[in-house]
C-alpha cells in the first residue's frame, strides 16, 4: 500500500507503530521516541519512518500539504509523506550527514528555484492546506492578498503584536515603534516581488543535512510570501555555511539591491511569534529590529 490519507482519526489506532503500519502497509519492527511528539519507527522491509503525533488536526494537515507542495516544485529535496490524519503524520526519515560547503551552495541554488516556483498569491496556502495553519506551535492564518506590505502587516505582524501587548510582553507604547514601521512598509519593502513558494519556517532546525550530501527541509509553514522572508529566517537563528548558501542563491536568482537592510523587516513576524510563546527577550529583539528599520 502506498501513501494514503484518512480524513477522520477518531477510529485510528493510537500508537506510533500502528500509524506507521497503517500508512506504509508494513509491519513495525521497532521504534524509539525522539520527543513527546516524534517517534522513529523501523519497518519490517528495512525502511525507517518518522511518526509525528499532534492534537491540532489542522497543524498536521497544513504540514503534510506544505511538504507535498514544496516537493512538487522538484527543487530542494523534501521527505516523502506516507500519510496523515488528524492525529498522525508519517514521513520518510532522512539519514543524517554533515554540513558542507558544496551542499550549502546546492541548497542555495535549489532554494532559489523553489521560491521561483511561485504561489497564486501572498498568503496562499498549499493545495489542500487549511487557512488556519501553524508556524511551530503558533497559529498562522493563510489569507490571500495581492499587496505584500499590506498583507504582511495585517496577517503576520499585527496579530502577534496585539497578542504580545495583551499578554503584557510588550507595552502599548513599545508597540507603537512596530506600528510605525508597518505604516512605512510600502517605502521600506524594496522593489515589488511576485509571490514566492516559501518554506515559511526556515530556521536551522528545519534544515537537515543528509548523508547523501543533499539538504532536506522539514516542518514547513508553507505559503505564498516574499522570498526574502525565508532568507531572513536563516539569518535569525544561523545556518552552517550561510554565506555559501547565499552565494548559490544569488547565482540562480539575484536579490534586489538593499535586501540585507530589509532582513529585520522580515524577522519581525518570527520574533513576535517567539515573544508570545517564549517571553520578553524576543520582544526586546523585535523592538530593536523595529527601531533600526524605522531610522
Amino acid at each position: 500500500m502506498g501513501s494514503s490519507d484518512t480524513p477522520d482519526a477518531r477510529d485510528a489506532p493510537g500508537t506510533p507503530d500502528a500509524a506507521a503500519s497503517r500508512f506504509t502497509g508494513r509491519t513495525a519492527a521497532s521504534w524509539r521516541p525522539l520527543s513527546a511528539t516524534l517517534t522513529e519507527v523501523s519497518l519490517d522491509d528495512g525502511r525507517t519512518v518518522m511518526v509525528k503525533h499532534g492534537d491540532q488536526p489542522d497543524a498536521l494537515r497544513a504540514e503534510a500539504a506544505g511538504l507535498r507542495w514544496l516537493a512538487a516544485a522538484g527543487t530542494v529535496r523534501i521527505p516523502a509523506v506516507h500519510g496523515h490524519d488528524g492525529r498522525w503524520l508519517v514521513t520518510e526519515r532522512v539519514p543524517a550527514g554533515r554540513p558542507s560547503e558544496q551542499a550549502a551552495v546546492r541548497f542555495g541554488r535549489d532554494l532559489a528555484a523553489l521560491h521561483a516556483a511561485g504561489a497564486p498569491a501572498f498568503g496562499a496556502p498549499p493545495p489542500g492546506g487549511p487557512e488556519g495553519a501553524y508556524i511551530g506551535l503558533a497559529p498562522m492564518r493563510n489569507a490571500p492578498g495581492s499587496d505584500w506590505p499590506r498583507w504582511y502587516a495585517e496577517h503576520r505582524v499585527l496579530p502577534y503584536l496585539r497578542r504580545a501587548v495583551d499578554a503584557g510582553t510588550l507595552r502599548a507604547a513599545e508597540a507603537a515603534a512596530v506600528e510605525g514601521v508597518l505604516d512605512r512598509l510600502p517605502e521600506l519593502a524594496g522593489p515589488a516581488e511576485p509571490p514566492a513558494r516559501l518554506h515559511g519556517d526556515l530556521w536551522n532546525g528545519n534544515v537537515l543535512w543528509g548523508a547523501d550530501g543533499q539538504v532536506r527541509l522539514i516542518d514547513p509553514a508553507a505559503h505564498g510570501g516574499h522570498r526574502e522572508t525565508d532568507l531572513a529566517m536563516l539569518h535569525l537563528f544561523g545556518c552552517p555555511y550561510l554565506e555559501r548558501v547565499l552565494a548559490g542563491y544569488q547565482e540562480v536568482a539575484p536579490l534586489a539591491d538593499g535586501w540585507t537592510e530589509r532582513i529585520g523587516l522580515h524577522q519581525l513576524f518570527p520574533l513576535l511569534v517567539h515573544a508570545v510563546l517564549f517571553g520578553r527577550g524576543y520582544a526586546e529583539q523585535a523592538l530593536a529590529v523595529a527601531r533600526a528599520a524605522g531610522r
